[in-house]
């Protein structure tokens, strides 16, 4: 029999307690403080162009320049529900595949998950290309709308040059983490007894990991979701001040 270990909740975001339970790691207690972690993170370069944006002088907004109304917020709203729709589509996640399930015999659950780890990676830069558009136009916009907000469309550009390296390592991590979540389930998953399969005279099932592993996939990537979403959230604020 075995003994199942219980785990102390995770307090963190959505998308950190999601991976944890995945992936049945739990993460470890931060070693610096964020402004210690912020200076490992930044180069020279970087740092100068941070520093530029907290102390340099204030941009001057263009007088000619289109003001933020609602068809900003239309916008980004828009996109974030294409995304969505995207993210739970089970029709494409199956499609990706390319082959139905049952035609695959033995290589069905491997082939199940190499499919959906590329949709996943897909559908990552799909979202990282549409936040990053998304989140480059709000700035231009609060940039335009007085000096202050000039000067903090400056530093959330600083910011994101900052960060954003650091960003697309850790999630694109995500895919091959995913893989250690499939081998756990697969090693759960029931298994035909010798007897049974010789007498087996139908072609196999699809792998009842699959759909598990389809939810739990989308499950993240809402997740991320939100996470890419925060920053462009933070503009939206600021806009609507």
């Amino acid at each position: 029999m075995v003994e199942h270990i219980q785990r102390m909740p995770v307090r963190a975001p959505t998308f950190i307690r999601l991976l944890t339970r995945l992936t049945d790691t739990a993460p470890l207690p931060p070693a610096l403080s964020l402004a210690d972690k912020l200076g490992q993170w930044t180069d020279w370069n970087r740092a100068v162009a941070l520093s530029r944006a907290l102390d340099g002088a204030t941009p001057t907004p263009q007088a000619d320049a289109r003001p933020f109304d609602a068809e900003d917020e239309t916008a980004c709203a828009r996109t974030r529900a294409a995304l969505v729709d995207s993210i739970t589509d089970d029709a494409a996640w199956l499609a990706a595949m390319g082959k139905p399930a049952d035609t695959l015999g033995d290589d069905a659950p491997h082939a199940a998950f190499a499919a959906f780890q590329q949709r996943y990676i897909a559908l990552q830069r799909a979202m990282q290309s549409a936040t990053g558009k998304l989140r480059g136009q709000l700035r231009d916009r609060l940039a335009n709308t007085s000096a202050e907000m000039a000067r903090l469309a400056e530093i959330d550009a600083a910011m994101e040059l900052v960060l954003s390296s650091r960003e697309h390592a850790l999630l694109g991590n995500v895919p091959m983490l995913l893989a250690r979540h499939f081998d756990r389930m697969r090693n759960d998953a029931p298994a035909m007894d010798d007897a049974d399969a010789d007498a087996a005279t139908t072609p196999p099932a699809p792998s009842p990991t699959t759909p598990a592993l389809r939810r739990d996939m989308q499950s993240l990537l809402l997740a991320e979701l939100d996470l890419r979403f925060q920053p462009i959230e933070a503009l939206l604020a600021a806009l609507r001040a």
